[in-house]
């Protein structure tokens, strides 16, 4: 099944910014989350590919490769154009190089013996709202591979030393003749590290690494949002025999808050007033992520009226400026009333209907809007 275009995918136009795609992915990513949408593997797989699609477009190398070779540029998997270099850049060699060298399960090391680097970690950290707005430093429990202590990750027991391949000579590398071309493809006996161990370690068995889990601390910087990602170098997976290690890439998810809702530097929250408050005028307190403010409600504010508290936004990680509190009002029916309430709201009913309705414009307005519409059916 041939995958979805990646602009198309978080629905965006080519020509889109880098805020522009990183908003999309935002919006993507809070309505798929697998937090959000618990067993529903569709969500899951929605939630992977949007991933998947802003990790390529985020990056400006990729992206480039993208857009001129398509998926093929960025994965690794499909050899070929995608190699970085343009029409012409690779020799004769090298293109039957990598397509042989596919063929029979090879890889190229770049001239030299393959260093089978480790890889490339990914935690999610979830945060609450708070904390992602002031900043936070976070202690995480990692499963990861580590160099082993007794070898110091050679993967040769202590006292003896990894030697040159016998296959390969130590070039990681070795040649195949396939009729009329000369292929080249990884060693098969040591697997592109151009190094053989006849005696292995007996704590790692001879990889030059073990599994365990290890605690990092993680500083979150002030303003970071959901899709976020810090990139820890060399707190990855160690490498085999010595190869370098990968990195830890700390995803964070803000968990939703009870209050507020976030919208880039934004934040919203919904303020239920009584009826007369919101007919008389009154003066409110309400939230804010650093204390409460006093908010105004002037006299006949209708439901649903939004207020906005300048600078009682959020600091984005991104940007110098802060932005604004937007309050929505929403004038809530009693509920729960006595007889006395009751019979005191019919005679203010009875009040108001004596004007023929100018209290309540809107109303009035529907009821005529409704008056004409049945009148144009009659016709």
């Amino acid at each position: 099944m041939a995958k979805q275009d990646y602009y198309e995918l978080l629905g965006v136009s080519k020509d889109a910014s880098s805020a522009d795609i990183k908003k999309a992915y935002r919006r993507l990513a809070m309505k798929y989350h697998p937090d959000r949408n618990p067993g529903n593997a569709n969500a899951e797989r929605q939630f992977k590919e949007a991933k998947e699609a802003y990790e390529v477009l985020s990056n400006q190398e990729k992206r480039a490769a993208y857009d001129r070779y398509g998926h093929a540029g960025v994965d690794p998997n499909m050899h070929g154009a995608g190699a970085g270099a343009g029409p012409g850049a690779a020799g004769f060699g090298d293109v039957f190089g990598d397509i042989f060298g596919d063929i029979f399960g090879g890889r190229r090391a770049g001239g030299g013996a393959a260093q089978h680097a480790g890889s490339d970690l990914r935690y999610s950290l979830e945060l609450d709202l708070e904390e992602a707005v002031a900043g936070h430093t976070a202690q995480i429990r990692v499963p990861t591979w580590v160099a082993c202590d007794t070898c110091h990750g050679s993967g040769a027991q202590p006292g003896t030393q990894p030697i040159n391949c016998g296959t390969c000579g130590g070039a990681g590398q070795v040649r195949m003749q396939q009729g009329f071309f000369s292929v080249q493809q990884t060693c098969p006996t040591c697997r592109g590290a151009g190094k053989e161990i006849k005696d292995p370690c007996f704590s790692c068995h001879g990889e030059g690494r073990v599994q365990e889990h290890k605690t990092l601390s993680v500083k979150i910087p002030a303003g970071v949002d959901t899709g976020d990602r810090i990139r820890l170098a060399g707190e990855g997976e160690a490498g085999m025999q010595g190869a370098p290690s990968g990195d830890l890439y700390v995803e964070v998810h803000v968990r939703d808050h009870p209050i507020f809702t976030r919208e880039e530097n934004h934040l919203y929250c919904e303020v239920p007033i009584d009826f007369v408050s919101a007919a008389l005028g009154s003066e409110l307190e309400v939230p804010t992520l650093t204390g409460r403010v006093k908010l105004k409600i002037p006299p006949e504010t209708q439901s649903g009226k939004l207020f906005r508290l300048r600078g009682k936004g959020i600091k984005s990680v991104r940007s110098h400026s802060v932005g604004d509190l937007l309050c929505r009002v929403m004038v809530e029916t009693p509920v729960n009333l006595n007889s006395k309430q009751k019979e005191l709201l019919r005679e203010f009913g009875k009040a108001v209907e004596e004007d023929n309705g100018k209290h309540f414009p809107k109303a009035s307005d529907w009821l005529v809007g409704i008056k004409k519409f049945f009148e144009k059916l009659k016709t």
